[in-house]
């Protein structure tokens, strides 16, 4: 099977265990696929956010529940994620929750218009060895190719636990047009995510970039 991008993750079915099998059976309520159901389910709120690789949803589910007039968009490859966050979803009644399973770069060129007040990229794979650097998602390519889908004045978070990647992604801000780096975001202490959670706990320091969207 031939790739329209380079994947940015690597693909595995992973471990699924019998509960997120039997929630998978539910996507289809909480998918979106293009951008026609991303435009009507986003119409029924007051802003529309989208995170990018999920892991396990307690970020994406933790901001939900304190904004329930905000519509919350999670991307992500991996299936005992996507089940899990069903559940969490089912169990809590939360309903301002969609997702979008697979390459997120897929859906972002199919987007006409500027829809998103922020993206957050917590942690995405760092690949760390040199000759997979051109995997990683947060290039100049795909820092061009999501602006046309962040509204004015809209926030683009990342962050990684990777040193090196960290200094990637400085290098890749510092050619691209349209963004101003911010000094502080509400979104850099978040400790809710598994990624986040393990680098801390063995000792890594969380890198953080904020961008503002400055042009159309």
């Amino acid at each position: 099977m031939r790739y329209k991008f380079l994947p940015s993750f690597v693909k595995r079915r992973g471990r699924i265990t019998k509960y997120q099998e039997k929630n998978l059976t539910s996507l289809e309520e909480f998918r979106i696929r293009n951008y026609d159901e991303l435009y009507t389910s986003s119409s029924l709120f007051s802003k529309t956010i989208l995170e990018i690789g999920f892991g396990n949803g307690e970020n994406l589910i933790f901001l939900a529940e304190q904004s329930p007039d905000t519509l919350f968009i999670g991307s992500e490859v991996y299936l005992a994620g996507i089940g899990y966050l069903i559940g969490e979803i089912q169990e809590r009644n939360i309903n301002n929750i969609r997702i979008h399973k697979g390459d997120i770069r897929l859906l972002i060129e199919d987007i006409k218009e500027p829809v998103f007040d922020n993206v957050l990229i917590i942690c995405p794979d760092p690949w760390p060895k040199a000759r997979h650097h051109k995997r990683r998602l947060i290039q100049s390519d795909f820092l061009e190719l999501i602006h046309p889908t962040i509204k004015l004045n809209g926030e683009l978070f990342i962050s990684t636990d990777w040193e090196n990647y960290a200094e990637s992604i400085e290098d890749v801000i510092a050619i691209s047009d349209g963004y101003k780096e911010l000094q502080n975001s509400k979104y850099e202490n978040s400790d809710l995510t598994k990624f986040q959670q393990r680098a801390k706990e063995e000792g890594r320091d969380i890198y953080t970039f904020n961008l503002k969207k400055l042009t159309k």
